[in-house]
């Protein structure tokens, strides 16, 4: 009998040993994945704390305006309007912000939406533009990028022939603009 109960004792010694590394093993694992979280968090944070170069308002709507002039001239949309408007890249109202214009134009009649907007897209890449991957809520939409702008194109989703441009500049502008109105500026003459 002393023999079987110093056995199960060494058992119950090297199971606890085992639950003991592996609660170890776990807890640095987690301990990992956390503080991996942590540095992946803040360093999106910083980007939005910590914007690089500041720009002015007029430097914010140059860069964004300059980018949705090229793309009516790359792409020859036709009949182009534009607004344009100042958004805060961490909430509702808080510094930075970055430059934003929603612009709309008329698609060519009898014309295959994917077709259209592949064509778009080739045209802008061949001007630098850079493709990223598909939007998933715009059928036929296309996601482009060239320096820090970003544009989606697709497709209005309510009209067979109207297309939506919306093209968000740099998050830099860190001009404090919460007591701004909130109203989009009509900049359809500066597309021209």
């Amino acid at each position: 009998m002393e023999a079987d109960s110093s056995g199960s004792s060494a058992e119950r010694r090297r199971s606890s040993a085992a639950r003991l590394l592996i609660a170890a093993a776990l807890l640095a694992a987690v301990g990992a994945a956390s503080l991996t979280i942590d540095w992946l968090r803040s360093s999106t944070d910083d980007i939005v704390e910590h914007p690089g170069p500041a720009a002015t308002d007029e430097q914010t709507q140059t860069e964004v305006v300059g980018q949705a002039k090229d793309i009516v001239a790359i792409a020859a949309l036709e009949q182009p309007t534009a607004g344009y408007l100042l958004m805060s890249c961490k909430n509702r109202d808080d510094p930075p912000y970055q430059g934003t214009v929603y612009l709309n134009f008329v698609l060519p009649a009898r014309v295959d939406a994917d077709a259209y907007f592949r064509g778009v897209a080739a045209a802008l890449v061949a001007h630098g533009w850079k493709e990223g991957p598909p939007p998933n809520q715009h059928l036929f939409g296309r996601n482009m990028s060239k320096d820090g702008v970003s544009a989606l194109l697709y497709r209005e989703e309510n009209s067979a022939t109207n297309g939506v441009a919306r093209i968000h500049g740099q998050c830099r502008d860190t001009t404090d603009h919460r007591h701004d109105s909130t109203a989009w500026v009509d900049v359809t003459d500066r597309l021209r």
